[in-house]
């Protein structure tokens, strides 16, 4: 386990400044998170803003993993399902800065999102990731289990067409 403190981001001009500094280095490294490369730092805020908002609302819950003064990656825990989904919740934008990947920081992130899924009352976690340089291995190793592939489900941030991995898991009581 990383010494990474993970807690959740509130709303703030200095926490949506560095999110958006970490989403655009994803992209630029051909991160699959719903993105374009190049991206441009005003669409990183924004969807940072809307994302916090959403957070404000309890919608979701967007955490950051602290590496001392450096927000070293996010994860966001979508919690605003359909009425006949109250169990349910999503796994989105799981991201490490490059500088902090291969240290356990992305494991931490998603065991803190599944512990505040329990702690919310939800039993099931789905996500997906991308088939080309997604983190199927991580999500794997974490107890995920693949439901299914899509092919040719989103461009990449560099414009090559990738299929996407649908993956699922139990937590908490059923």
């Amino acid at each position: 386990m990383p010494d990474v403190d993970i807690r959740p981001l509130g709303s703030s001009p200095a926490i949506v400044s560095t999110l958006s500094e970490i989403l655009v280095e994803v992209v630029a490294h051909g991160g699959s998170v719903s993105f374009m490369h190049p991206l441009a730092p005003e669409a990183a805020w924004a969807f940072w803003d809307g994302a916090l908002a959403a957070a404000g609302r309890g919608e979701r819950v967007v955490l950051g993993a602290w590496d001392g003064e450096v927000l070293a990656g996010t994860v966001t825990l979508l919690l605003d399902c359909p009425p006949n989904q109250p169990h349910r919740a999503e796994i989105a934008k799981l991201m490490t800065r490059v500088s902090h990947r291969g240290r356990g920081v992305a494991a931490a992130l998603m065991r803190k999102a599944e512990a505040l899924a329990v702690q919310r009352g939800r039993t099931l976690l789905v996500l997906d990731t991308a088939t080309e340089g997604g983190a199927s291995g991580l999500y794997e190793d974490l107890g995920y289990v693949l439901a299914g592939t899509i092919p040719d489900y989103a461009f990449k941030p560099h414009g090559d067409l990738t299929g996407t991995m649908i993956y699922w898991k139990q937590v908490g009581p059923a």
